[in-house]
């Protein structure tokens, strides 16, 4: 079972690391964990509404699956990390102010790299590292992008292949997620890149899922074999159900996006927002759309707040 007393400290937050609860300026990786040496790290960020974390569980199953591909088991397992991660957003969210919410990220790496162990001090943990940390959402990034729209660049740098490992793979092994938008801030200093496989199909930007509106076919996602399986998608895809929009997945093209109706990108925190732009060309009038709208209404009717309107509220301080 984990150890999980308090570091004692009431002026800092805390984070998880290893089965404890530590001050969060002790949560460090190690020079010779693998998650360093080679980027070995499965992780999740999840987010809170009114300081209570969203889709937790499902979170959990998607990196339990990650752990498995990449043949790493931890001490613990999902549902004690679930009450840990409970009891953490806990005690840090009582620090803030009741109305703000955060991000909580999980990682997991396999531990100390094999050809560095003896650099390893003795008392060190020999498994897997598991760590958890909050921090206060960031809304300023976010306001703008609720408003006006993001801009994309279609990238250079293609999405990882599936030959090199699954689609389902939730890692921080993300160079070209790094290396396609400092292409897309070059071509567009706002813009963020779009990213195609190798057969010049759509599939996401930078760090968020990719989906699209006709207005005689629904929402499309690219193929869920070819992308992360977002639980934002997936929460996307309940609210066009009970609002009776079509969802369906199928392969895009980049003209498929010129030509949408509306174009939406969906992620953890930030949740929906429009894409108004795509390498200087608007989609549809350059202003968010309805479907958009209606999406982020009911969003914000599940979780019990404005989810825009927080971010504005948040976002001067």
């Amino acid at each position: 079972m984990m150890n999980t007393e308090s570091p004692g400290s009431s002026t800092e937050d805390v984070a998880y690391l290893n089965g404890q609860f530590v001050p969060a300026h002790q949560a460090m990786v190690p020079i010779y964990d693998t998650g360093f040496v080679l980027g070995v790290t499965v992780a999740e960020q999840v987010r809170t509404f009114r300081g209570q974390l969203f889709r937790l569980e499902t979170h959990l199953q998607r990196l339990s699956r990650s752990l498995q591909i990449v043949q790493v088991t931890p001490a613990w397992d999902m549902a004690e990390l679930a009450q840990t991660a409970r009891e953490l957003v806990s005690r840090n969210h009582a620090r803030m102010h009741p109305d703000d919410d955060l991000g909580l990220s999980i990682f997991v790496t396999p531990g100390p790299y094999a050809t560095m162990t003896q650099a390893v001090p003795s008392d060190a943990s020999p498994g897997p590292m598991v760590c958890m940390h909050t921090y206060p959402l960031s809304f300023g990034l976010w306001v703008d992008a609720y408003r006006r729209g993001q801009s994309l660049v279609v990238s250079p740098i293609r999405q990882v292949p599936t030959e090199c490992w699954p689609a389902e793979l939730k890692c921080r092994s993300r160079m070209h997620y790094y290396l396609a938008d400092l292409h897309a801030r070059r071509v567009q200093p706002a813009a963020r890149a779009l990213l195609l496989d190798l057969d010049d199909h759509v599939l996401e930007a930078s760090t968020a899922n990719l989906i699209i509106f006709r207005r005689d076919e629904g929402i499309v996602s690219p193929p869920q074999e070819k992308i992360l399986p977002g639980v934002s998608v997936g929460v996307i895809e309940e609210l066009a159900s009970e609002l009776g929009i079509g969802f369906h997945h199928r392969d895009l093209t980049i003209e498929d996006v010129h030509q949408a109706d509306e174009v939406m990108l969906c992620s953890t925190s930030p949740c929906v927002w429009p894409v108004t732009e795509l390498d200087g060309r608007p989609i549809g009038d350059g202003k968010r759309g309805e479907c958009c709208g209606r999406l982020l209404d009911a969003w914000s009717q599940q979780v019990g707040l404005d989810i825009s309107a927080q971010a504005t509220r948040f976002a001067r301080r």
